[in-house]
C-alpha cells in the first residue's frame, strides 16, 4: 500500500488491521508468515505470541572504573512491540543515546541482553552484528548521513549494496515516490533542502524492509514545516507499511506522533505515556526536570 503523499501530520491514526499484509510491488514477494499454530504443535485456535521487535533484559551500561564510573543505563527491562511507534525522551544525560545505541546493536551492554525479533544480539561477533544491522535494522540520523558523491537513488540503495544483495531500483523509486520525491533520484544530496534530505534518509532506512527503524533526533536539524513532514512520514510508515519505529527526541511535539512515549532519568525508566499529546509530554518532562533539581539540591 503506497504511502499517501499529503504532508499533513493530522491524519487519522487508524492502524492497519493485523490480518492485512503490507502491499508490495507485483514483482516482489511479501515476507513469509509463520506456519499455522497446529503445524507448530499448538492446539487449534491458539496463536503463540509473536516476539517483540526489540527487547531489553536487565540492560546495564557503564563507562569508566572506580570513582570515575558513569552509569549510563541502570538495568533497563523493556519490550517494544512490532508495528508500533515509540518515542524515547528524558533530560540531558538521562541515557537516551546510550539506550538507542544498545538497542540498535551500535554499542554492547556491560551486562544484560538485547533481543531483535527474539534473537539475542548483545554478544554476537562484530561481523555478524554488522550484517544484522545492514539487513534487519534501519537508521535515520539527525544529520541525514547521506553520501554527497552519490545520487539520491544511490543513497537509498546503499544498504542493499553494502549487504551484498541485488539492488532493487524499482523499490527505491517506489519509496522515493512515497516520501514525495519521485523526480529527485538523479540529484545529489547537496541539491536538496534539509527536509528533503531527511526524507531520502527515511526511504533509505526502509529499503531493506527492516524489522525496526531507529531514528535519532530526526527533526533536530529541520525547520518546523520540514519537521512536521518528516514526522508524518514516520507515522505513516507505521500505519500504512507496518513498520516499527523507535525515535529518540527532545521535542514534545515530535513525541506526540508516537503511540507511546518512554521517559528515562539517570539511566532508568521513569514512566511512560500512551496516546500522548504535546501538553502531557511537556508536563512530564517538566516534572522530571523538577525532580532532578531537587535531587541536586539534596545532594
Amino acid at each position: 500500500m503506497a504511502l499517501r503523499r499529503d504532508r499533513t501530520h493530522t491524519e487519522t491514526r487508524t492502524k492497519r488491521p493485523r490480518s492485512e499484509a503490507p502491499a508490495y510491488p507485483e514483482h516482489h514477494t511479501a515476507p513469509a508468515y509463520p506456519e499455522h499454530p497446529a503445524a507448530q504443535g499448538y492446539s487449534a485456535g491458539f496463536q503463540p505470541p509473536a516476539p517483540a521487535a526489540v527487547e531489553l533484559r536487565s540492560v546495564v551500561r557503564t563507562y569508566g572504573r572506580g570513582s570515575n564510573t558513569v552509569h549510563a543505563l541502570r538495568g533497563i527491562d523493556l519490550s517494544l512491540p512490532r508495528g508500533g511507534f515509540t518515542a524515547v525522551m528524558g533530560p540531558s544525560g538521562s541515557g537516551k543515546s546510550t539506550f538507542l545505541q544498545c538497542a540498535a546493536g551500535l554499542d554492547r551492554p556491560t551486562s544484560g541482553d538485547v533481543l531483535l525479533g527474539g534473537e539475542s544480539i548483545a554478544r554476537l561477533r562484530e561481523d555478524r552484528l554488522t550484517e544484522l544491522r545492514r539487513s534487519r535494522i534501519g537508521f535515520v540520523f539527525q544529520s541525514f548521513n547521506l553520501l554527497p558523491s552519490l545520487t539520491v537513488a544511490q543513497n537509498v540503495l546503499l544498504p542493499q549494496r553494502l549487504a551484498g544483495v541485488r539492488q532493487d531500483r524499482a523499490l527505491a523509486q517506489q519509496l522515493l515516490t512515497e516520501v514525495g520525491l519521485p523526480a529527485h533520484g538523479d540529484r545529489r544530496p547537496g541539491q536538496l533542502s534539509g527536509g528533503q534530505q531527511q526524507r531520502v534518509a527515511i526511504a533509505r532506512a526502509l529499503i531493506t524492509r527492516p524489522e525496526v527503524v531507529f531514528a535519532d533526533e530526526p527533526t533536530g536539524a529541520l525547520d518546523t514545516q520540514a519537521a512536521q513532514e518528516v514526522l508524518a512520514l514516520l507515522r505513516r510508515a507505521v500505519d500504512s507499511l507496518g513498520a516499527t519505529v523507535v525515535m529518540v527526541t527532545h521535542d514534545p511535539v515530535a513525541a506526540s506522533h508516537a503511540d507511546r512515549v518512554l521517559f528515562l532519568a539517570d539511566g532508568a525508566l521513569a514512566g511512560e505515556l500512551h496516546r500522548p499529546d504535546p501538553q502531557s509530554v511537556a508536563a512530564r518532562m517538566a516534572d522530571l526536570a523538577t525532580a532532578r533539581s531537587f535531587a541536586g539540591v539534596a545532594a
